[in-house]
């Protein structure tokens, strides 16, 4: 697959971190579990009826049972296929296949009533994350052939009912996030091609707070808040061909950079209409404006503390809103519905990154929950997210990496299941 082209040699230090969704705009992941996904996770922060409140909003662990764990996992398949419209990046051709592909994100959580109106938990889960990864000989790679991006989310959490009206309750995270990006750093007359391939790593602490109020018998108000956390990434820059090593820049050596992963708040709304129907709602808002200007650093080697690339996605602010309903059919199951609108923080066709083709999208989601006991509940979703056509006009040609011309066709489809446990 190791694609050749005519170019001249590219520093193989400028690397950069790149960015791309799964499934919630820009490289989010909502599926924290799946009990929510049915809903196109209307109401996360308000619903609480499992462990997962921990992550949407901890102080819904006050209207959990004495002790509950729950665990799921999500499987998510996004395609991305390129379409080319006039790239220019010399002998480099083809779409790239299909960049994306299957990825399970897993949860788990577990909720304990140290007294009526006292909880403690912890929720496991990944935040944030992605993959795209091209056939080599594509067009676009030199600017990216892969990149994945991985977190780590442990959250210990308190909740407390302030009386029956109001609860509260807050958490710590640590997180780690590993990334891996790779692409063609050089090819020069009579050698073959070069690859470059970036790993880096952090390990970094961030906080959630969250508000619960019973309105009603009948409606409950969910206020969530998630801070930002801020990434020092670290790692290594390797390089593989007979280009490597012909010029300090392109030699293998340490490199950094600073990513600050965005905040988010969200307001929920749960309201029963009778006894078979119950409508939910979700307003969030995510602070991709955080994740603006990455500076790339080497921290080793000639180039030791020299800024070598800066990556300029230039994000902004998003909002995402969703309806959900759910249908109690008997005793044993409940029908769930929900439909949602999910900016995208990319602002342009010239800023937008092939690592990260991102665009909105739409939910539409369905499913069930059936409650195989007294104290077990089990949880069924699927989505479908539709997202238009996606222009792309990338030009890097200025850094010897080409310009990438064309529209993406992509979509989503998001498979999760979700076990509760009450004892």
């Amino acid at each position: 697959m190791r694609g050749t082209m005519t170019a001249r040699l590219i520093p193989a230090a400028l690397l950069t971190i790149g960015a791309g969704g799964a499934s919630a705009s820009g490289f989010q992941l909502l599926e924290q579990n799946a009990s929510g996904l049915a809903n196109a996770y209307a109401g996360s922060a308000a619903v609480a009826e499992n462990a997962s409140t921990i992550f949407f909003n901890p102080a819904g662990m006050t209207q959990l049972q004495t002790r509950e764990v729950s665990f799921g996992v999500a499987a998510v398949r996004p395609s991305f296929e390129f379409r080319n419209r006039g790239s220019q990046a010399g002998a480099l051709t083809g779409d790239g296949d299909d960049a994306g592909g299957w990825s399970a994100i897993p949860n788990a959580y577990l909720s304990w009533a140290l007294n009526k109106d006292l909880y403690v938990g912890v929720g496991l889960g990944a935040p944030f994350g992605l993959i795209t990864d091209y056939d080599e000989s594509w067009v676009g790679g030199a600017q990216s052939l892969k990149f994945e991006i991985k977190t780590y989310n442990i959250n210990p959490s308190i909740a407390y009912r302030v009386n029956d009206k109001v609860s509260i309750g807050g958490g710590v995270n640590w997180q780690r996030a590993e990334a891996e990006y790779e692409r063609i750093a050089a090819v020069a007359p009579g050698l073959s091609t070069t690859f470059a391939t970036l790993d880096i790593d952090s390990d970094a602490w961030g906080w959630n707070i969250g508000a619960l109020f019973t309105l009603s018998p009948a409606m409950k108000v969910g206020l969530s808040y998630r801070s930002k956390i801020e990434h020092e990434l670290d790692g290594d820059l390797k390089l593989k061909g007979t280009a490597a090593g012909l010029a300090p820049p392109t030699t293998s050596g340490k490199a950094e950079a600073d990513v600050e992963l965005p905040d988010t708040f969200t307001i929920s709304v749960v309201q029963k209409l009778d006894d078979r129907w119950e409508m939910l709602g979700d307003l969030a808002w995510t602070g991709w404006s955080s994740v603006d200007f990455v500076d790339i650093v080497r921290t080793s080697g000639p180039l030791s503390g020299v800024t070598v690339q800066t990556l300029a996605p230039d994000f902004k602010d998003t909002w995402r809103l969703a309806l959900g309903a759910n249908y109690q059919l008997n005793d044993a199951w409940k029908l769930k519905f929900g439909i949602a609108r999910d900016q995208s923080p990319v602002k342009d066709r010239q800023r937008r990154l092939v690592a990260l083709p991102d665009q909105d999208r739409t939910w539409f989601t369905f499913g069930g929950q059936w409650k195989t006991t007294k104290t077990t509940t089990l949880d069924l979703g699927a989505a479908y997210l539709y997202v238009r056509d996606t222009k792309i006009d990338n030009n890097q040609t200025a850094q010897g990496r080409g310009r990438v011309t064309g529209e993406y066709e992509s979509d989503v489809w998001i498979l999760g299941a979700q076990y509760s446990m009450a004892f």
